[in-house]
C-alpha cells in the first residue's frame, strides 16, 4: 500500500442474514460487490452478535462490551451516561468518529439531567448520540408518531427532489400505488410486491450511499472513522423498482423448520411461536411476499455498495482506509416457525462480517476465510488497534481481529456469548415469568449451542450433526455431559469482571506493589518492621 493506513469505513446493514450473500456460498442471490470486498480482505464465517435485537446489539458494537455490561438490554432502553463508547476511545487519540445513518441509540436523559449535561452542549450532543459526531442520523422507521424519529434530513432531501408531503418518508419511501390507483402502505406485507413511490436513485439506500461519499470527500487531514449504517433490508418490506419484482418465491431458499419444533414441550418456545409476528411469518404466503422483497432490498444494497466501492477505488481511499461490512443481526424469515430476529438460531444471531485491511501485513490473507468464533464486540478493539491506540482490556471485552487478519498464530476464544432480554415481549406474560427473570443467554463453542433460560430448562443444539438446529437435545440423557459442560462455561463467563472499568490491570498491580496509599500504615508492630517493609515512619512520630 502506498499511503499510511489512517481511516475506517464501517458499513453496517440492518437485519441482514449472513446466508443471503453469495460470498458465503448461497446460490439464490448474487451479491457481486460484497463478494469483491470479501476477495480483497477476510471473510469471518462464524461471527455472532451480542444480542439478536437492534438496540442492544448496536450498543455492544459501539461500546465493545457485552449487553449485561452496558445495560441497554432492549430497544429504547437508554445507554447510561458515562458508558465509554468507540467515539470516546478514538477522540482520545485524535481520531474523528462520525455517523452516517442509523444507531438506534436512546440517550439517558435522566442521567444527563442529573449531571447537568444539556443536549445542546458539545458533551451532551456526543452523549446523546452514542459518542458519534453526527453527519446525518436516520433510523429508518420514520412514522410521524414514532418517538425516536430521526428522518428530518431525508424528508428535506425528498422535498428538494419534488417529493413533498406531511411525512415524505411515509408517503414516498414507504408507500406504493396499487392497481386501483390508491396509495398502499409498506407496513402491510401484502403490498410488498408493489414498487415504492420513491425512484431507486432517491431511495433511503441510495441517499445514504451518497451521504457517505459526501462525508468522505469532506474530510481533511484528520484521521476518521465513518459509521455508514444502512436501514435496509430491515422492514417495512417495500422496495423501489426494479428491486420490488426482481425475484419470485421460487428464488427463495427452502424454509428451515419441521413439525418436531412445533411439538416442543418447552413452554417459552411454544409461547414464542404463538406471537403474532411468528404466526404470520410461519405462513408460506406471507414469507413468500416478505422474502422476495427482502432479497430485492439486499440486491439494491449490493448495487449501491458497488457505487461506493468504485468511488473508493477511484479516489485512492482503498490505500489508506480499512473497510468493514457487517449487519447488526439477521432475520428468522419463517425459519423455525419464527418471524423477526429473536432468539439465537444462526439465521438471527450469526452475521456476515467482511474486513478489508489495507496494511501490508494483511496481504497474505486477502481473499481467505476464517472459522474463529468472532463477536461484535471485537470491532472496537480492532479499530483502536488499527489507529495505534492503547489496549483497554479492563473496559473492552472483545479483542482485536488484527492477528487473525495478519495470519499470526494466536489463541482465540473458546466460545461466543449472546444475550436476550425478553421482558417486553408478549411471550413473557404468557409463560408467567417476572420481567426481572426474562433473560436468555447463548453459549456457542463452535459445535454445541447452549441457551440458558432463566426459570426454565435450557436448550441444546449440535450444529455438527444438526446444522439447521432442528432438534433440541437438552432433555436427551445421552447429552447430559455436554449440557453440564456448557452450563459450566456459562457460569464461568458470568463470574468474569464485567463492570470494573475504572482501573486497568497495570494500575491494580501498582496499587498492590505500593501496599496502602501514602500516609497510611496498617498492622505494623514497630518502627523496625515498618522500615523492613520499605516504608518510613512519619518525621514527627517517635519510634
Amino acid at each position: 500500500m502506498t499511503k499510511a493506513a489512517r481511516n475506517v469505513l464501517w458499513i453496517m446493514a440492518d437485519q441482514l442474514r449472513w446466508d443471503y450473500l453469495s460470498c458465503y456460498g448461497t446460490d439464490h442471490i448474487d451479491t457481486p460487490n460484497l463478494d469483491w470486498l470479501a476477495s480483497q480482505g477476510m471473510r469471518f464465517n462464524r461471527a455472532y452478535v451480542q444480542s439478536p435485537i437492534c438496540g442492544p446489539s448496536r450498543m455492544s458494537f459501539y461500546t465493545g462490551r457485552y449487553v449485561r455490561s452496558h445495560g441497554s438490554t432492549w430497544n429504547g432502553f437508554p445507554l447510561r451516561v458515562g458508558e465509554p463508547t468507540l467515539g470516546d476511545h478514538l477522540r482520545e487519540i485524535g481520531v474523528k468518529c462520525s455517523l452516517v445513518g442509523k444507531t438506534h441509540m436512546t440517550p439517558d436523559q435522566e442521567g444527563m439531567q442529573r449531571l447537568g449535561i444539556t443536549p445542546e452542549s458539545t458533551i451532551g450532543a456526543l452523549v446523546a448520540q452514542c459518542g458519534f459526531d453526527v453527519f446525518v442520523r436516520d433510523d429508518g422507521t420514520n412514522h410521524s408518531d414514532y418517538p425516536g424519529r430521526c428522518g428530518e434530513d431525508y424528508d428535506q432531501y425528498l422535498r428538494d427532489n419534488g417529493m413533498d408531503g406531511d411525512n415524505p418518508w411515509e408517503e414516498w419511501a414507504n408507500t406504493a400505488i396499487g392497481p386501483d390507483g390508491e396509495m398502499r402502505t409498506g407496513w402491510v406485507i401484502e403490498n410488498a410486491p408493489l414498487p415504492a413511490r420513491v425512484p431507486k436513485e432517491h431511495s433511503e439506500t441510495a441517499w445514504l450511499t451518497t451521504r457517505g461519499i459526501e462525508y468522505i470527500e469532506a474530510q481533511g487531514d484528520q484521521p476518521w472513522l465513518c459509521h455508514l449504517s444502512y436501514i435496509k433490508p430491515h422492514w417495512p418490506f417495500l422496495a423501489p423498482a426494479p428491486y420490488n419484482d426482481m425475484y419470485t418465491a421460487a428464488d427463495l431458499p427452502s424454509v428451515v423448520r419441521n413439525d418436531e419444533e412445533r411439538q416442543t414441550d418447552h413452554q417459552l418456545m411454544q409461547a414464542w411461536m404463538n406471537m403474532r409476528v411468528c404466526k404470520s411469518m410461519a405462513r408460506d404466503d406471507v414469507r413468500d411476499l416478505a422474502g422476495v422483497c427482502y432479497m430485492g432490498l439486499i440486491k439494491e444494497l449490493d448495487d449501491q455498495l458497488g457505487r461506493l466501492f468504485s468511488y473508493l477505488r477511484d479516489s485512492g481511499r482503498m490505500d489508506d482506509t480499512m473497510i468493514v461490512f457487517c449487519s447488526d443481526h439477521g432475520d428468522n424469515m419463517g425459519d423455525h416457525w419464527l418471524g423477526e430476529k429473536d432468539l439465537f438460531y444462526d439465521c438471527s444471531a450469526r452475521i456476515p462480517l467482511l474486513v478489508y485491511d489495507p496494511r501490508a501485513e494483511a496481504d497474505g490473507t486477502r481473499g481467505t476465510a476464517v472459522d474463529a468464533l468472532v463477536e461484535g464486540i471485537d470491532l472496537v478493539p480492532t479499530f483502536l488497534d488499527f489507529f495505534g491506540g492503547e489496549d483497554k482490556p479492563h473496559i473492552l471485552e472483545g479483542r482485536s481481529l488484527s492477528d487473525l487478519m495478519h495470519g499470526a498464530t494466536t489463541e482465540w476464544r473458546e466460545f461466543a456469548v449472546s444475550e436476550y432480554d425478553y421482558a417486553t415481549r408478549d411471550s413473557r406474560r404468557e409463560v408467567g415469568v417476572d420481567q426481572a427473570d426474562a433473560r436468555l443467554t447463548m453459549v456457542f463453542d463452535g459445535r454445541w449451542k447452549y441457551v440458558h433460560v432463566e426459570k426454565m430448562r435450557p436448550l441444546l443444539f449440535d450444529l455438527k450433526n444438526d446444522p439447521d438446529e432442528l432438534r433440541d437435545l437438552a432433555t436427551d440423557p445421552e447429552h447430559a455431559t455436554e449440557l453440564a459442560r456448557l452450563r459450566d462455561l456459562h457460569f464461568e463467563w458470568t463470574r468474569q469482571h464485567h463492570s470494573r472499568i475504572t482501573r486497568s490491570a497495570v494500575q491494580i498491580e501498582r496499587m498492590t506493589d505500593n501496599k496502602e496509599p501514602p500516609g497510611i500504615y496498617i498492622g505494623y508492630r514497630d518502627k523496625a518492621e515498618l522500615e523492613s517493609d520499605g516504608r518510613q515512619m512519619p518525621d514527627h512520630a517517635a519510634g
